[in-house]
């Protein structure tokens, strides 16, 4: 390295490789961001922690492990408030704790369009401004998204694999950007290992995928959103733009890797 040479640009974030460098130099102080503060909730009278056992019309609540562990991966601080039921005043007062503590506000579940989906009107009445509330991506149509004087809020949906997704493509490169971080996710092009098709295509489609050991791309097995246990075998996503149904096989597609 040479007199006057930027060894590390600003925007970086600090890996180990990069902790070298600057003992290497002599940095021995640097400024740098402060961890952006999320906070999650997960909401629904189905749900139970994962150490309870559920009843017949119950579910254990993977939203809320799978966001903290996806936040701390990213770098933030993430700070779970429980689980809000199904009850408007409750799910008000969780919010408000939750816009006192945090830069960003995580609530999964309630933002589609049954009975008790009240998200939205819950964080209207907060005093956020809802400035969407559908995106056209599949999985992960009901995401929401508003503002307030404290936090920025998403209403993500309850259904796993659209709560994972919408993560990575919406919330990790907001918080990322807010610490500074001039972020861009890894994506390399690869060839379709097989033919993959989709019936509706009114949607920008995110399939998971796998990469063989020749590098190519092979689809996991994948019947939905709320189909979690598929993320397992996931090494990244492919989008399918609005009106494509499928790939070919041999196709150039860009997977993003997770």
């Amino acid at each position: 390295m040479k007199t006057g040479e930027i060894v590390l640009e600003q925007g970086t974030l600090v890996k180990p490789r990069d902790i070298a460098i600057m003992a290497t130099v002599g940095c021995t102080s640097v400024r740098v961001s402060r961890k952006i503060r999320i906070a999650v909730i997960s909401s629904g009278d189905e749900l139970v922690e994962p150490s309870e056992k559920p009843g017949i019309a119950g579910i254990r609540n993977s939203n809320a492990y799978q966001l903290m562990a996806q936040v701390e991966k990213a770098g933030a601080t993430g700070k779970y408030l429980g689980i809000a039921r199904d009850n408007e005043e409750e799910t008000l007062r969780m919010l408000k704790e939750a816009l006192s503590v945090s830069d960003i506000v995580l609530i999964t579940g309630g933002v589609s369009m049954g009975d008790f989906d009240f998200i939205p009107s819950v964080m209207e009445r907060a005093g956020v401004k809802i400035l969407f509330s559908r995106v056209k991506v599949q999985p992960g149509k009901p995401t929401t998204f508003g503002v307030h004087s404290n936090a920025l809020v998403f209403g993500l949906p309850g259904n796993p694999v659209s709560s994972f997704v919408q993560f990575e493509l919406l919330v990790k490169p907001l918080l990322l950007k807010m610490m500074g971080n001039d972020y861009k996710p890894l994506t390399v092009p690869l060839q379709m290992e097989s033919l993959f098709t989709r019936k509706a295509a009114d949607r920008m489609g995110w399939i998971p995928v796998g990469i063989t050991g020749d590098g190519h791309v092979l689809p996991v097995e994948y019947h939905g959103s709320g189909h979690v246990s598929s993320l397992a075998a996931a090494d990244g996503l492919v989008a399918l733009k609005i009106g494509k149904h499928k790939l070919e096989k041999g196709e150039v597609v860009s997977v993003r890797f997770l």
